[in-house]
């Protein structure tokens, strides 16, 4: 699986930007998707993620109420869109995704946590000037 992140940018405190990231070499709906950020001299943390079917979605409290994900299934594209953004929102985004379980199910346990997604894109920086 390929995963190409693009969308990210400079934008003032308040504002919004959508990244997208187009995903190939597999059929997207056996894909639950993810989004996660890292800042300079931070850790890799969690922001969104959705599963294959878009029954369930998670978001880090740090975000919850301001972004929103998404994603198209016919198109191979997930969606983060950002609003109210803020200084701290300021690092490289970058998409991933996991194979879905047998199951279906897209536990917020395994959505969380990076390790748990097979594939990863090549991040996308996002700049929030205060």
């Amino acid at each position: 699986v390929q995963l190409q992140a693009s969308g990210g940018g400079l934008v003032q405190t308040g504002g919004s930007l959508r990244v997208s990231c187009a995903a190939s070499g597999r059929t997207f709906s056996s894909l639950d998707m993810g989004w996660f950020r890292q800042a300079p001299g931070k850790e890799r943390e969690f922001v969104a993620a959705i599963s294959w079917s878009s029954g369930s979605i998670y978001y880090a409290d740090s975000v919850k109420g301001r972004f929103t994900i998404s994603r198209d299934n016919a198109k191979n594209t997930v969606a983060l869109q950002m609003n109210s953004l803020k200084p701290e929102d300021t690092a490289v985004y970058y998409c991933a995704a996991r194979s879905r379980d047998r199951s279906g199910l897209f536990t917020a346990a395994r959505a969380v946590i990076g390790r748990k997604y097979d594939y990863w894109g090549q991040g996308t920086q996002v700049t929030v000037s205060s």
